[in-house]
């Protein structure tokens, strides 16, 4: 929004070329999904879609190098992008992931010991990040006053999030259990950066669970996520950093890896890390792949089969000069080749599985069946919600249903809306007012974080901005 006018000449002139060449045939759809169809119930147990009303567009009709090549280095959130870089849901339904794998928290909140207790939390970790994989549209920024609620009486949570800024972009969220085991909240900062031939997504911000029962708070930072390839070759993606998670109660730590691909792409996916007491003593190994599962180990097994490992055939080492080779030859960041699976340690415990996607996965932005249902509309709904919910957003329900003419001018109208709105506040000088969260400081952390105030499930939506 803050680029000069001949990126957004270009923006705008991309967003023309791919709107005048994309139709989506919704006709062979089966209508499962549709805005204002309820899904059936059995047993007493709401269904949820499992597909979109439209199959994804192709993205092998635009020139991503022209809209790309003016912002290399750039903090991308201050870029007006094309329609074409999305997928049809919202920063904020994105963040709603992290719950697909909420039977991990019930599963902590049951466990007496706090080791069992932290290997469940570190599977939820990193089962927050699995469904990134393989997903390369990017989530519509939200609109400042956005929200998004969810709730599932059958995972046990219920779920609301709010944008909170709009420079710099800031999502603030908040989860409770329905038994009342436990809270999570936090506040991110996504900050994305343009490198030539990736995009790097850091989300700053901290994640906070309280498991009430235990009068234990955990918190933790997401890895980096980088997606590789943005103007030629394969798409894919890589996460990595470390991620600390931190029991404030008993002091306990677990230290999460997520490896770099590596030079032959042997370390991609990999996550590797341990649990230790707050006298730095390791209690239980950690490993596995965020896009497979997790398993661990008591450290003194690990140890063993590691010195066992080592006195067989050791693994041929990479040459120095191969690798310079390799990188001056590529022109594209070659995608690495899918490696064997996760290799099991006897002894180890699963902690956690990653949920198998619905066989048409790849027509729907490799979305997971849990992502399918977020912007599910049902009959009556948006006579509960908030008007500022992500589901009314027309143009994400554009895209959704295949109309990318529609979805592309909604965006540009809305984009516009909220610059008329934030020229509007600059006059009276007035400060914008968020409704359900304030900022403060994290209760454990000290650190910046904006907390849930409260009453939105009161419903009263009387003083809601309008903002669509």
């Amino acid at each position: 929004m803050n680029g000069d006018e001949e990126f957004f000449d270009a923006v705008t002139e991309t967003n023309q070329r791919v709107t005048g060449v994309i139709h989506v045939d919704t006709g062979q759809s089966n209508g499962i999904g549709r805005a204002g169809e309820k899904p059936p119930q059995e047993n007493g147990i709401q269904k949820h879609r499992t597909c979109l009303p439209a199959p994804m567009f192709t993205r092998t009709d635009f020139s991503v190098w022209s809209i790309l090549k003016r912002c290399i280095g750039l903090e991308l959130s201050k870029i007006t992008m094309p329609i074409a870089f999305n997928e049809p849901l919202s920063f904020l339904q994105r963040i709603t992931e992290y719950m697909e794998h909420v039977y991990l928290v019930h599963k902590a909140s049951r466990q007496p010991q706090p080791l069992d207790r932290m290997q469940c939390v570190a599977a939820f970790a990193v089962s927050a990040v699995a469904s990134q994989w393989e997903r390369t549209g990017k989530p519509f920024n939200p609109l400042l006053g956005e929200t998004y609620e969810l709730i599932r009486e059958d995972l046990g949570f219920r779920f609301i999030s709010e944008q909170v800024s709009h420079h710099p972009p800031i999502s603030a969220f908040y989860s409770e259990g329905l038994h009342h085991d436990f809270l999570f909240h936090g506040s991110i900062y996504p900050k994305l950066k343009f490198w030539g031939k990736s995009v790097e997504a850091e989300p700053r911000g901290t994640i906070t669970l309280e498991l009430l029962r235990h009068n234990e708070a955990y918190t933790w930072t997401n890895p980096t996520c980088c997606v590789h390839n943005v103007i030629i070759g394969k798409l894919w993606i890589e996460q990595y950093g470390t991620v600390e998670i931190l029991n404030h109660r008993t002091g306990d730590k677990c230290v999460l890896h997520f490896k770099p691909c590596g030079l032959f792409g042997k370390e991609l996916h990999k996550v590797e890390g341990h649990i230790q007491d707050k006298n730095r003593k390791k209690l239980f190994i950690v490993y596995g792949k965020w896009t497979e599962g997790l398993w661990g180990i008591d450290p003194v097994a690990y140890e063993s089969f590691r010195k066992q490992e080592r006195r067989g055939d050791p693994p041929r080492k990479a040459k120095l000069d191969d690798a310079a080779e390799k990188a001056d030859s590529d022109v594209s960041d070659a995608a690495p080749e899918a490696q064997e699976t996760v290799q099991v340690i006897p002894g180890s415990k699963l902690l956690w599985r990653i949920n198998s996607r619905p066989p048409n996965s790849a027509q729907m932005y490799n979305f997971t069946s849990f992502t399918v249902s977020l912007n599910e509309l049902q009959t009556g709904m948006e006579k509960i919600l908030a008007p500022t919910d992500c589901r009314l957003r027309p143009d994400i329900r554009g895209m959704e249903d295949g109309n990318m003419d529609l979805a592309s001018q909604e965006k540009e109208r809305l984009e516009e809306k909220q610059r008329e709105a934030r020229r509007e506040r600059a006059k009276e000088e007035a400060e914008w007012q968020t409704r359900w969260f304030r900022q403060g400081r994290n209760p454990y952390t000290g650190t910046p974080d904006w907390l849930y105030a409260g009453g939105y499930f009161d419903r009263d939506f009387s003083g809601c901005p309008d903002i669509y």
